[in-house]
């Protein structure tokens, strides 16, 4: 399985999935139609799934459109979300599987941002292989979504769920965000040495324009903010010692960066 990763609006991604063997696609949260039919023709393939994380205009855009041009494709999304992705036929729950091609996903349940938000993990196939996270706006490369929908309760589970998968797992979040997260963080744990690293080698990457994402488990334990709430670091510099209270406060700084 190929993942190709496709800037479409400001700032967001969308993700194609590719199996070249059976000239086949499927799109993680199209926000725009034409830049994902101009991949599918160039690569000779057909698209049969939209895998939906959320229903935000900005994940679900292009969904009519694609179902017009592909009416035989199935759109998943999860089952909270009911009445909200366009087109929508497969409706999701925690530990549901997917299939695209040779690999099978497992659904996790990751409310907060919204009520309904959904991710598809596709777990390695072999000893040392990547596994893909596809996690839409709960967790970002540096920083995780805002909580228009949920709790800081509710999202401190879900980034639990994902911060809970192994290291060697790829993070295909839907925004180019990184930049700023890290400069964020930097303010509330500056004294973290591969946060500092990390922070460096983001700033030149974006120098030269080139994308962030996907980032990595491992590398998000060590340096996001949103996964370290048990760190007296950040505990200290939000002034709490309860995890949920710390995350909450972290996002609430955020929110004012």
């Amino acid at each position: 399985m190929e993942i190709l990763r496709l800037p479409v609006l400001s700032d967001n991604y969308i993700f194609l999935l590719h199996d070249p063997n059976q000239k086949i696609g499927a799109v993680v949260d199209p926000a725009e139609v034409r830049p994902v039919l101009e991949k599918l023709e160039f690569l000779g393939a057909e698209l049969v799934t939209i895998f939906n994380t959320h229903h935000h205009p900005d994940h679900v855009g292009a969904n009519r459109q694609l179902i017009q041009k592909f009416p035989q494709l199935k759109v998943y999304g999860g089952v909270e979300d009911r009445g909200r992705i366009p087109g929508q036929q497969v409706f999701l729950r925690e530990g549901d599987r997917v299939q695209f091609a040779d690999r099978v996903a497992e659904v996790l349940f990751v409310p907060g941002h919204t009520s309904g938000h959904i991710a598809y993990y596709f777990p390695s196939v072999a000893l040392g292989e990547i596994g893909e996270l596809f996690c839409g706006d709960t967790l970002f490369a540096g920083g995780c979504g805002h909580l228009f929908e949920g709790t800081p309760a509710q999202m401190v589970e879900s980034l639990s769920k994902l911060r809970n998968l192994p290291n060697n797992t790829r993070v295909w979040c839907a925004h180019e965000y990184t930049l700023k997260n890290l400069q964020f963080a930097m303010t509330v744990d500056k004294d973290n040495a591969d946060l500092q690293s990390r922070f460096a080698e983001v700033k030149a990457a974006r120098s030269r324009n080139e994308a962030t994402v996907p980032s990595m488990i491992g590398v998000e334990k060590r340096t996001n903010p949103f996964l370290r709430w048990e760190q007296p670091a950040l505990q200290l510099a939000v002034q709490s010692q309860d995890p949920v209270e710390t995350f909450a406060r972290l996002r609430r700084k955020k929110d004012q960066f």
